[in-house]
């Protein structure tokens, strides 16, 4: 199985109630299982987001927004879920997330990124663009841009939907 980048939406309550149980469980369980609605499985298009808003000169601003979007923060405690035996991310970094601001915010600045426009700085050849994006992106069926629009439109309608409600956001890798 490939380790991918893995989100879920999810409210401070929830956190909470995991926090509590893994204090209380004797192996530090915190039963982390959001429900499947909530999870986005992002493949590997975190790194190739990044890099796709780097040749096409996205401002810094917007390009720190896919940066957060896909890597969080570290400002909320995660400890708990990234423990062993039932770190929620044993195969990457330590578990990360974004505040219910944090979310409001990057969903404001992923909702003015045109994407499309962002991928038509690519050379027209799938070929070449994977070249020049690199992070395996020669792989891809069916080309780089379909696949990181794909990808870029499900984070986006994502964090939208968080912020909408009011949630917070954790990452991994798993």
């Amino acid at each position: 199985m490939a380790v991918t980048q893995q989100l879920a939406r999810v409210s401070a309550e929830y956190l909470s109630a995991c926090r509590q149980s893994a204090d209380e469980s004797p192996d530090g369980d915190p039963q982390w299982d959001p429900p499947s609605a909530d999870v986005l499985d992002l493949d590997w298009a975190p790194a190739l987001l990044e890099r796709v808003s780097e040749l096409a000169s996205l401002d810094d601003v917007h390009h720190d927004a896919i940066r957060r979007a896909t890597e969080g923060d570290t400002a909320i405690d995660l400890g708990f879920l990234n423990t062993p035996p039932h770190d929620i991310g044993p195969f990457g970094p330590p578990a990360t997330a974004l505040s219910t601001a944090q979310v409001a915010s990057v969903s404001e600045l992923l909702r003015q990124i045109d994407m499309e426009t962002v991928l038509a700085d690519l050379p027209i050849n799938d070929s070449e663009a994977a070249s020049l994006i690199g992070h395996g992106a020669e792989g891809i069926t069916g080309g780089p841009r379909k696949y990181l629009l794909k990808h870029f439109n499900a984070l986006r309608a994502f964090y939208s939907e968080a912020s909408q409600q009011r949630l917070l956001i954790v990452l991994w890798w798993d």
